[in-house]
């Protein structure tokens, strides 16, 4: 019956436009679910030109969110609809919005519309998918944290129908998620929309969940077979990045054999990784193999799972970084915007091509996750790094938790100052938080100046602690969400769910 009488109003406003004559009315809005329960559409029709338009909403008409401001590209008359996803709300409940908009002589508010959201699983009637349990520890007095969203991408312990990519409020309430499983990991696009992999495949998705644009292993295969290139993936792994360009830089894996390898006799099918880059029409313009660029007889930690790369990261100059975790390193490629060699300009760690101020080799990382890039002038670089610790050597060479009377291990949020042009490191700065997180985890600093991190199983248990601390040589924590039943792969505050716009709440 509620949208049966905002169809009434929408169809008589159009009438009254077609009697005023076009230009006269203001435009005319209509609010709909979609797909997705947690998210509404907002529609514009207007017959002004140039028409821009935000929506602002929230649980009562005092609002307090809003999205990013939308242009109307369309230049047919009778078509000129500016649809606005609206997200970032709570399951349940009804919140009030309106839209803004304005053209070339003109601006006008709309009239106060609600909408329901319905439950996480599509439904208000039948039970929600398994979801973990999200909770935040209380405020610390005095110290408040960096506005924002949580994106979460979780991992499932088994084969469940439990949320794997998902959004957050900073009080753990899940405000917007993929509802699909084996999304991971998810990334906000500058274009609003979100990129994953799902199904085996790279994924862009808008708030609805709608696919906007798809890329298979077998598509890549196909054309890297076709530009002649000595290998195939056999799947995409753990990270993608969008470029200016509309190209998606991923890792993809990859196999070769070797024969009687020192340690292995046999055969051996070993796992490297490659980088490629994807036009917006899946063709792959540039790609690299590690397996022409590094020894496969340094394998810290064992074979067939070489390199085991897990992040990507651009920079300021057009190269990429590459985090090797089961080398224990960062390297930097020569990509130059995709016309580079491919040859590797460094080496960031342990056995490396830097220096480390103090020689002490412990304070090196080592099994490494989501480095981050926080700012670069001239040869000197800011780069954060999520420092799980692995077989971590000390000055003494031992590597922890190689015996039983080897040290513990530990992990640790790390900042370094690198000069690229004397190859030295220094550690600006460190968080231990006194536990051994093994496996992923993320890290970042926030528009408050404080470092965000991800531990992702801090405890040997299903658990996963998401702390946001003071950049101070004593950190003080700010802010931390506790998750049990799933695993956070990473967590990232992000300002809302929209580019350019930041949340207060």
């Amino acid at each position: 019956m509620k949208n049966s009488r905002f169809i009434t109003f929408f169809l008589a406003s159009a009438l009254l436009s077609s009697l005023l004559g076009c230009g006269t009315a203001p435009p005319r809005t209509l609010v709909m679910p979609t797909a997705h329960p947690l998210v509404a559409k907002y529609s514009i029709r207007d017959f002004h030109s140039g028409l821009t338009a935000w929506v602002e909403f929230g649980t009562d008409t005092t609002y307090g969110r809003q999205t990013s401001i939308f242009t109307n590209s369309v230049t047919t008359p009778d078509s000129q609809v500016l649809n606005i996803l609206v997200a970032g709300m709570l399951p349940h409940t009804t919140y009030h919005m309106r839209a803004h908009a304005s053209w070339p002589g003109g601006s006008w508010v709309d009239d106060d519309h609600t909408f329901t959201t319905g439950g996480l699983n599509g439904s208000q009637t039948t039970d929600a998918p398994q979801l973990p349990d999200i909770s935040v520890s209380p405020p610390v007095p005095g110290l408040t944290p960096a506005p924002g969203v949580e994106l979460l991408s979780l991992g499932e312990p088994a084969n469940t129908n439990m949320l794997e990519a998902v959004a957050t409020d900073l009080q753990g309430n899940i405000i917007w998620y993929y509802p699909a499983g084996g999304a991971f990991p998810i990334k906000l696009m500058p274009n609003g929309h979100m990129i994953l992999q799902m199904d085996g495949d790279l994924r862009e998705v808008d708030l609805a969940a709608k696919t906007i644009r798809n890329v298979s292993v077998a598509q890549v295969n196909q054309s890297l077979q076709a530009k002649g290139y000595p290998f195939s993936i056999s799947s995409f792994s753990h990270d993608v990045l969008t470029l200016s360009n509309g190209h998606w830089v991923t890792i993809g894996l990859i196999s070769k054999a070797f024969t009687d390898l020192p340690g292995y006799p046999g055969v051996m099918d070993v796992t490297g990784d490659a980088v490629l880059d994807i036009d917006p029409d899946g063709n792959v313009v540039w790609g690299w193999s590690a397996f022409d660029h590094l020894d496969v007889n340094r394998h810290l930690q064992g074979l067939p799972d070489w390199t085991h790369s897990n992040a990507l990261v651009y920079t300021a100059d057009g190269d990429l970084l590459v985090s090797m975790r089961h080398q224990s390193w960062i390297l930097k490629l020569d990509y130059a915007d995709g016309k580079g060699t491919g040859n590797i300009l460094w080496k960031l760690g342990q056995d490396g091509d830097f220096n480390l101020s103090g020689g002490d080799p412990s304070q090196w990382f080592y099994g490494q996750h989501d480095p981050v890039i926080l700012n670069t002038k001239g040869n000197q670089t800011t780069v954060a790094v999520y420092d799980d610790g692995n077989l971590r050597i000390d000055a003494n060479g031992v590597a922890c938790g190689s015996s039983a009377s080897a040290p513990a291990c530990y992990t640790r949020a790390v900042i370094f100052q690198i000069d690229e042009a004397r190859r030295m490191a220094d550690v600006l700065w460190q968080d231990r938080p006194g536990f051994f997180s093994p496996w992923g985890g993320s890290i970042g600093t926030l528009s408050n100046s404080n470092v965000e991190f991800t531990s992702t199983q801090p405890f040997n248990a299903i658990s996963s602690q998401i702390m946001e601390v003071t950049p101070t040589e004593i950190p003080q924590t700010v802010w931390q969400m506790n998750i049990t039943g799933e695993w956070a792969y990473r967590g990232k505050r992000i300002p809302s769910l929209y580019p350019g716009v930041t949340w207060q709440k």
